[in-house]
């Protein structure tokens, strides 16, 4: 009797002891937003992420999406993530090389040809690097890097055809190194505002021109403020699903590989979305009656050239170039 007492007080204080050693992982609700509308590609994979992860890890890892930048501007929500406030977004690349200045390559002009390309960068070795680096120097951690939200495109009230079009031009552009560098070899006046603000800048006169990729030009009605569209793809817009490295590390491993694998599969996802809805953005901005043009993009490229090397990216572009087997 004594004997299996005492065993069984053993196998108590063995299991509090294992209770005590091992981290206890409570349900986890990530807090996503965007700047974009519900119907925009990506904001349709966000919601498909959502329903798939909390699926998949039986309700441990519940996600909720905001939209219409609900949770403020991406720089605002960034801001928030490091702070320590369980907040994650879709953004621009560029916004993160203040962290680690070789993640401005995945916004270069003129850098890749193809979404595919873009994805298979994403996920090379060269890139997560670049990814693990993000979380130990800013305290972020990214998800995937291969949400594609198009080529961006010059909108203006004036006819463009080459870079000498754009001078003096007061064009909005998103306020990181190598997309104000971009603008400004281009021919134009960078001007950084939020997102939000586009339209009534536009509105308003505050901003000449503005550049953006065709599913937001049809969901942010800027076909209502601008006149012409000229397909200068300068920038494909490459976008990582980024989260607050505080809630990220509230979640099992098992539970962190599930979210990861789903949120590359759910870029491609709003990816390929964004792919077959820009075509029809473009008619659908061209039938409101804006002239939407296709434009020589030998001037743009040569105009362009030296911003790699402004910005100290041309090892970068050697590793893209290797990656990528060209």
């Amino acid at each position: 009797m004594n004997r299996t007492l005492k065993a069984l007080g053993l196998g108590v204080a063995i299991a509090a002891s294992l209770s005590l050693s091992m981290p206890a992982f409570a349900a986890t609700t990530l807090r996503i937003g965007t700047v974009l509308a519900p119907d925009d590609p990506m904001g349709q994979g966000l919601e498909k992420f959502k329903s798939e992860v909390e699926a998949a890890t039986n309700g441990d890892v519940k996600v909720q999406v905001f939209h219409n930048s609900q949770l403020g501007d991406t720089t605002e929500m960034i801001d928030q993530a490091r702070a320590g406030a369980n907040v994650g977004t879709v953004t621009d690349v560029a916004r993160l090389s203040s962290f680690v200045p070789s993640l401005a390559i995945m916004s270069a002009p003129f850098l890749f040809d193809t979404y595919e390309q873009a994805d298979t960068f994403a996920l090379s070795d060269e890139y997560l690097a670049w990814g693990d680096e993000l979380k130990e120097k800013s305290g972020l951690v990214m998800l995937a890097s291969n949400w594609y939200q198009g080529p961006r495109h010059a909108l203006t009230q004036t006819p463009v055809s080459v870079p000498a079009d754009l001078k003096g031009i007061r064009m909005r552009t998103i306020g990181a190194p190598i997309w104000i560098e971009t603008i400004r070899a281009m021919g134009a006046e960078p001007t950084p505002i939020a997102w939000g603000e586009v339209y009534s800048a536009l509105q308003l006169g505050a901003i000449d021109a503005a550049e953006a990729q065709p599913t937001a030009i049809k969901g942010a009605k800027l076909f209502e403020v601008i006149k012409n569209v000229t397909k200068t793809g300068h920038i494909q817009l490459v976008t990582a699903l980024v989260v607050s490295a505080d809630a990220w590390d509230q979640i099992s491993a098992d539970n962190q590989k599930i979210v990861r694998d789903l949120a590359v599969e759910n870029g491609r996802y709003a990816s390929q979305l964004t792919i077959d809805l820009g075509e029809e953005a473009m008619k659908f901005v061209a039938d409101q009656g804006v002239t939407v043009s296709d434009v020589d993009l030998a001037p743009f490229k040569e105009a362009v050239a030296g911003v790699y090397g402004k910005l100290d990216l041309e090892a970068e572009a050697a590793i893209v170039n290797k990656v990528l087997g060209r």
